[in-house]
This record gives structure tokens, sequence and C-alpha cells, in this order.
């Protein structure tokens, strides 16, 4: 890279840290630091709601699948605008109501008012899990870059991007979130619609070529193949309405047409982008033939082909996508952390400034385990679609029960979370320990959904009582 991309990078680190500090000044409470006050508009929830699902890890990963099997790729973001659309018109005003009502601050807040503390405590563990995996596929993009830019070993990579987006996060809280995604947002529109797009086009020569040089599967939308795309629609569009993510949102909305709206909103914006990011990842495929490890795709075509100046424009737009995504991810799990363990279960009665100590020092140990996850786990896509599934398997049926099934028991919740998440973990580590065997080909997350089933409504049925849910939402 040239002197001034290196400017740019170091332009963009600067802002991200000054509005940090600002931001820090302003959190007084758990409430701001974690949803806002409550007091989020339309346009910001829509940049909330891309920094948490459109990050580095997602264009990162579309744009890798987009340069190993085409257009077939595009099953991932359309899966995501799915999401988008139901969860804004089913969950989004009802989430609202109930978070305000209650001043809930996670989802197991949500799920332990309508069932109880044990079942609070396994959607606990599996929200954590599912987040620090989350943190792990933006650290483990993060590192790609760094390592493609420098040459330095990944491991180190790791180690940077863990630093610098610890430090950030837990220095700066939702305040400094809200603030840096709408310019985080702006600036991965423009720099993938307006600016990579164009730069690929012109070097193609011939957009044709697309067509003539790629190999012809490379345009069937079921060339990832129809079992593991149905698999991976199922799990990103049922983590909609498992993610802790989509709740804080929806807890820091102004009002229910906000929390409806803005969700709505960053459906579209998926939707433009996803065409643009399957573009440059299989136009990378040309241009750039020599054996290309695909999680580097979009890098080594933003170093080979655009200009200087324009390198560290696209390379801010990608770490501006990580750092967004990653801060979202690393407070959902140190709200986990703090919430509902420390002031849950082991000092409900904490003071404000211990809370908060308490909320740094979760961040740090989110983002480091996440490091070590994503050490781990090499492949981007296959990690996310991972921890879609721990998170989406087991929570999704009690879930629907808290808004529409007056029937479901705590006792049925418990035990179909518990199993459905032991059931998914197992099938992965047998899918690593027996790759031949054809019981472990079948994706997690339809054992997961049956176990959850299995239990879930014969345990509700059969219980002799039942709390009643909230209707009125």
């Amino acid at each position: 890279m040239e002197p001034v991309d290196y400017i740019v990078l170091a332009l963009y680190f600067c802002t991200l840290l000054v509005i940090a500090v600002y931001a820090n000044k302003k959190q007084k409470t758990t409430e701001d630091y974690y949803v806002g006050g409550r007091g989020v508009g339309t346009l910001p929830l829509a940049a909330l709601w891309m920094s948490s699902w459109v990050g580095g890890a997602a264009i990162m990963g579309t744009a890798e699948k987009s340069f190993e099997i085409g257009i077939s790729s595009l099953w991932y973001p359309l899966s995501m605008f799915s999401g988008f659309i139901f969860f804004a018109l089913i969950f989004a005003g009802r989430i609202k109501l109930l978070g305000d009502r209650h001043r809930h601050i996670t989802y197991p807040d949500l799920i332990e008012q309508r069932y109880d503390t044990k079942v609070r405590l396994v959607s606990t563990v599996t929200t954590i899990l599912a987040y620090v995996g989350y943190t792990a596929s933006q650290l483990l993009s993060a590192a790609h870059i760094i390592t493609s830019i420098t040459g330095i070993e990944l491991g180190y990579s790791f180690i940077v991007a863990t630093a610098v987006t610890v430090i950030y996060t837990s220095l700066g809280g939702f305040f400094a979130v809200e603030k840096t995604d709408r310019f985080q947002t702006l600036l991965v529109i423009v720099g993938v619609s307006a600016v990579a797009t164009p730069l690929t086009w012109n070097a193609l020569g011939d957009a044709s070529r697309l067509g003539a040089e790629l190999p012809a599967d490379f345009f069937q939308f079921g060339s990832w193949g129809w079992g593991a795309i149905v698999a991976m629609f199922i799990s990103m569009v049922l983590t909609f309405f498992t993610s802790m993510d989509s709740y804080t949102r929806c807890f820091a909305a102004r009002s229910v047409r906000s929390a409806r709206n803005g969700t709505l909103l960053a459906a579209l914006i998926v939707l433009c982008l996803s065409v643009s990011i399957c573009f440059l990842g299989m136009s990378a495929r040309i241009l750039i033939p020599d054996g290309t490890d695909g999680s580097s795709t979009l890098i080594r075509l933003i170093m080979y082909v655009f200009p200087a100046g324009v390198k560290g424009l696209m390379l801010v737009t990608i770490l501006s996508a990580i750092m967004s995504t990653a801060d979202t991810c690393i407070l959902c799990a140190s709200a986990n952390l703090t919430r509902d363990v420390y002031q849950r279960f082991v000092n409900p009665d904490a003071p404000q400034a211990r809370v908060m100590r308490i909320s740094i020092c979760s961040s740090i140990l989110v983002g480091v385990v996440g490091a070590l996850v994503g050490w781990y786990s090499k492949s981007i896509i296959n990690l996310l679609i991972m921890t879609f599934t721990i998170n989406s398997a087991g929570l999704f049926l009690p879930t629907l029960g808290v808004f529409f099934w007056k029937r479901a028991s705590s006792r049925a919740a418990f035990w179909s979370m518990s199993v459905s998440l032991v059931t998914v973990i197992a099938w992965y580590l047998g899918r690593g320990a027996f790759p031949d065997n054809a019981l472990f080909a079948i994706d997690p997350v339809w054992p997961g959904l049956l176990a959850s089933a299995l239990l879930f409504f014969p345990l509700s049925l059969a219980a002799p009582g039942y709390r009643e849910a909230e209707q009125s939402v």
C-alpha cells in the first residue's frame, strides 16, 4: 500500500477513538451502556441492524462463497433479508412494548419474565456461546485483512484485531456504537456499491467475461447444495427471533414504529449490497485466477486492482463493517455476563460503578475468547452458520411460546432448550470425529429442532398448569 492508504486508515481509527472517548462520558448506567437510554430513531436503528448483521464476516464471507460457487452464495444474504422482514412484521413491535413495560435489557430478561430462572440460565449460556462465535467470525475477518496488508502471521493479527476492537467497545459502550454505526453504514454502502463495484466493472472491461470464463454452475442458484441452502435459510431466519441483538435493538428503539421501520429499512439495504458483493467475488475469480484463498478474496481484489488511496478507503470500509459488528457482539455477550449472571445471581445490589467495571471486564473476556475460537475455525461462513444453528435450534420454539402460546410451560422450555443445545453441539463434534458417517452428514439444525419440538410440545401439553403469557402485546 501507498502512504496515503495508511493515512486513511490512521484517520479512521483516530475518529473512532475520539467518538468512544466522548461517548464514555455520557453513559451513567447499564441501561445507557447496553440500550442507549431507549431513544433511538428509525435511521440510526437501521444502521444498528446493519452493524449487527452486515459485518466484515458477512461481506468477506459472501465474497468468499461467490468466488467459490457463484450466484448461489446469494442465498446467505437472501436468508438475512427474509429474517429482517419476518422479524419486523411479527416480533419487533411486541418486543418494544414488553421491553418498555418491564425495563428489559437482554433476551434472557424476557425469557425469565415468561418462564423461570432455570430457563433464563439455559438461554444465557446459549446466547453467550453464540455471541462468542459471532465475535470470533468478526475477529477472523479482521485478522485476514491485517495479514494480507502487513504479511505478519495470522496469530499476531488476531492479537491486534482483538486489542483494537475490545478497547474501543469497552470504552464507548452503546452510545459510541450508535454514533459510529451511522457513519460506518454509510461508508459500507458507498464503498461497496459506489466505489468497488464500478472499479471492478472497469477492470473486467466487459461484463460478459463472467459468463464466458466462469464455470456454468456458477450461474445456478442451487450449486451450494439444496440441503445446505435450506438448513442455512432456516438457521438464519430463526436466529433473528432468538439473537439477543435483535432484542436490544428493539429495546433501544424510540417507539414501536421506529423498531419496525428501522428493521425493514435494514432489509432493503442488505438486498442492495448483496448483489454488489456477489459481483465482486465472482469478478475476483477472473481478475485473480491464481488459486487465491477464498477467505481473502476481497482483500486480494483490493490490493491488486484498486488504485492508491482507494485501497485505503476500501480497507477502511471492510474494517468499519468488522468493527461495527464486533462491538455489537461483544456488548451482547458482555450484557449476558454482567446482567444475566453477575447482577442476577452474584451481586444483585451492586452499585452502578461496580457494574460498569464488570461490564468492561466482561467485554475484554469475550474478545479474548472470541479470538481463540476464531483461531481454531478458519472458515468465516461455516463459523457463522454454526453459531446461527446453536442460537436458533433450541431457543426458537420457547421464544414463540412467550408471545403466542399460553400453554407453554417453564419445564418444557428448560428441557427443550437444554437437550437441543447439547444435540447441536454433539452433532458438530460428531462431524469432526466421524466425517464419513452418513448420520452426521445431516445438518445439525434438523436434529436440534427435532429434539426441541419433541420435548417442548408434549411437556407443555402434559403440564398440570401454566403461567399466562402476555396476550395483550
